[in-house]
């Protein structure tokens, strides 16, 4: 596919993520590493709105090469007049290195959005991306939600490349002269993605784009089933003094589980069991027992009644 292809590309991705981009003043965001994938969103960014776009790079901290791929990315901006920031946390990150570094990152981003009157943060989630992550929450038992996978678009975040190959992205940016750098932790076996990742390599003949076709299938399922949800809660969930009612819930399994959920919600917002526990307390309330979940008392019958749970005595 040629430069100018993949930048028509880009265009009718923007255009379908944000109606009227194209002829309106609002600035894109640009989450920019310094890899292949980001710095072909810069370039396709760039080609497409060169006055409508600022770039920002994080620096984590992990790496001592890290300044420098941020000092890259900030040089190539220059060449190009684009602005660019270096974002960094002002606090180590704990714990699970990628969870929390990914959690610092948006945080990071979103501040600066907010800061700078962007409208929009777009990221580059790719087509590989993309089906790697469907394999990743299958082998993990993910219900729809998850398998809704990567979002196209998430409140003011977007992914205008979900379309794109990573071997379409890597050949953009090398077939302008730029070397990008790598991340060795993508090589890091340690990482179930990266696993993923090298077991997909050896499949060959098969369009990857497809696999974003497959989860926006599932995010419009996910859509309905929310819509459906909130209609049927309206009807059916009263709120009581001290927690709630459910008076139907004679739908499918997914349905009443859902109703469930909103129902306990309402006793303790906190609260987010596992689809293994709701599946016996469903089947309790349902046979006319009464049970516990947290600190939720949870009646069966006719009507579902949910309050908070008395407290035991201590002695």
């Amino acid at each position: 596919m040629t430069l100018s292809a993949l930048a028509d590309r880009f265009r009718e991705a923007m255009a379908a993520l944000v109606p009227g981009f194209e002829n309106n003043e609002a600035i894109l965001g640009l989450a920019v590493s310094g890899g292949p994938d980001s710095l072909a969103l810069l370039l396709l960014a760039h080609d497409c709105f060169p006055d409508r776009i600022s770039a920002a790079s994080v620096n984590h901290g992990f790496r001592p090469e890290a300044s420098a791929e941020c000092e890259f990315v900030a040089a190539l901006c220059a060449e190009r007049g684009i602005p660019h920031h270096i974002l960094t946390p002002t606090t180590p990150i704990r714990g699970s290195m990628q969870a929390e570094a990914r959690k610092a990152r948006y945080s990071l981003l979103n501040t600066w959005v907010e800061n700078r009157n962007i409208t929009w943060l777009a990221t580059a989630h790719h087509a590989d991306d993309q089906l790697e992550t469907l394999i990743m929450r299958i082998l993990r038992g993910s219900g729809i939600d998850g398998m809704s996978a990567i979002r196209a678009k998430r409140g003011h975040i977007i992914r205008p490349l979900l379309s794109y190959s990573k071997n379409m992205l890597v050949e953009y940016v090398t077939g302008q002269g730029i070397k990008p750098v790598y991340d060795p932790s993508n090589k890091d076996q340690s990482y179930d993605r990266v696993r993923v990742r090298e077991a997909l390599a050896q499949l060959t003949g098969f369009d990857i784009s497809l696999a974003s076709q497959s989860a926006a299938a599932l995010d419009d399922a996910r859509a309905a089933i929310h819509w459906t949800v909130d209609q049927l809660a309206t009807g059916h969930i009263s709120r009581t003094e001290n927690g709630c009612t459910l008076d139907k819930f004679d739908f499918p399994n997914e349905i009443v589980r859902r109703l469930l959920l909103k129902c306990l919600h309402i006793c303790d917002p906190a609260l987010s069991p596992r689809g293994s526990q709701l599946e016996p307390i469903m089947n309790g309330l349902a046979s006319g027992e009464t049970l516990t979940i947290g600190n939720i008392l949870c009646k069966g019958g006719n009507v579902w009644t949910f309050s908070p749970a008395p407290k035991r005595n201590i002695s």
